[in-house]
């Protein structure tokens, strides 16, 4: 009979730890797939903004040793990510292949000019910026003008930062519905051994001694539950790169480094936490109220 009653018992510790871990597990998977979005969709907003260029044009009266100094200064300039010089006899050449005429014979003369393509870094790839830029580049003599789409690039800023803030909130939504689940489950199976907490207290036991199990062993679920929800985090993940490469996310090995480090921690200290001031609650109780 004993023994049948601590099978029973050991099954129930079993079938409690086994629900913390999979609970903890699933809200830790989430904030892990947020993590991915949220560093993605960063990815993707560089990728946009990268793809603003400016257009340097540059006078018929241009020197020769002028066009290389000022390219040589704008390739090691911090702003800029790459660069293109295109003449105008190149820029005449590729007019012509466009309209499928050669323009220059009709018209008689080349009226494009020298000019210089800029891509500029993600972070320089703003409104105000770019103003500055332009106001830069201009005051060089033999520059005839400098030309970007400004409407494109302020309507880009302008979408980067909207996501950005509605990505920040639910984020912050997110995480904090994920700890209230966590301290949730942990006090759950706190609740259980309640009687055992107020025992142990009664008969001369001190907090910190009665908390430390409690702690040790939730904080071991906890470890057990991160590296779960690691685990299953990356097997969809290598999923989703076998069926579509063009995801490319194996290739952001930094951001996983960064996804599942915070996984992990978030699963140690939400669980120490929570354990802590689980604890603590029922510490706190008078025998009566542990009946309610």
């Amino acid at each position: 009979m004993a023994k049948s009653i601590d099978i029973f018992n050991r099954r129930r510790l079993i079938t409690s730890y086994f629900s913390v871990i999979i609970s903890i597990s699933l809200v830790l998977f989430l904030l892990g797939v947020l993590g991915f979005l949220i560093l993605s969709s960063q990815r993707l907003a560089n990728y946009f903004k990268e793809q603003v260029s400016i257009t340097i044009f540059l006078k018929d009266n241009a020197k020769s040793a002028d066009i290389e100094q000022l390219q040589k200064t704008l390739s090691i300039a911090e702003y800029v990510k790459s660069l293109k010089f295109t003449s105008k006899e190149e820029a005449a050449e590729t007019f012509s292949e466009e309209i499928g005429e050669d323009f220059v014979t009709f018209v008689g003369d080349n009226p494009l000019q020298n000019s210089i393509d800029l891509s500029l870094k993600a972070e320089f790839a703003e409104p105000e910026k770019m103003r500055q830029l332009e106001k830069e580049l201009s005051q060089n003599s033999f520059v005839s003008e400098v030309v970007y789409d400004k409407s494109l690039v302020a309507l880009i800023h302008e979408n980067v930062n909207r996501i950005g803030v509605i990505l920040l909130i639910f984020s912050g939504l997110f995480t904090f519905i994920a700890v209230l689940l966590i301290n949730s489950s942990i006090r759950l199976s706190i609740y259980s051994k309640r009687f055992i907490i107020k025992t142990m207290q009664l008969v001369g036991a001190t907090r910190s001694f009665i908390r430390r199990p409690f702690i040790l062993t939730n904080i071991r679920l906890g470890v057990l539950s991160a590296l779960l929800a690691i685990g299953l985090l990356y097997g969809c993940l290598r999923y989703i790169s076998s069926i579509s490469a063009e995801f490319q996310i194996f290739s952001n090995t930094g951001d996983m480094i960064i996804v599942f480090t915070v996984i992990f921690i978030i699963g140690v200290v939400i669980t120490w936490l929570s354990t802590y001031f689980a604890a603590q609650r029922f510490l706190n109780l008078n025998t009566n109220d542990l009946y309610y």
